[in-house]
């Protein structure tokens, strides 16, 4: 499964969130799951809920000890026995793309 979420401090001291935001990424990277981070959202693949809502519970958390408040968005695209959808998605749109 893909899951992509954004999630961002609320109501702290400072106006950037980048810092916090860093420390969520930082808790994915350290996970071991395949994941992308974009200017948006970072996506993160595993093999069932449990493994990928602990990572984002957990890059939650590390927002959560920068503000009071947390903002959490999220996408998932559930698609039991794939696996290597991270590139493979982007990889069959990049093959239309030369077809024309």
């Amino acid at each position: 499964m893909l899951v992509s979420f954004s999630v961002s401090p609320l109501g702290g001291e400072s106006d950037g969130v980048s810092a916090a935001v860093a420390d969520a990424v930082r808790v994915v990277r350290e996970s071991g799951l395949p994941n992308e981070t974009s200017s948006m959202f970072t996506t993160v693949e595993g093999e069932s809920w449990d493994e990928v809502m602990a990572v984002v519970r957990r890059a939650v958390e590390a927002v959560q000890r920068h503000a009071p408040r947390v903002s959490l968005v999220l996408k998932a695209d559930i698609r039991p026995g794939y696996t290597g959808q991270l590139t493979a998605k982007v990889e069959r749109v990049e093959e239309h793309l030369r077809d024309v």
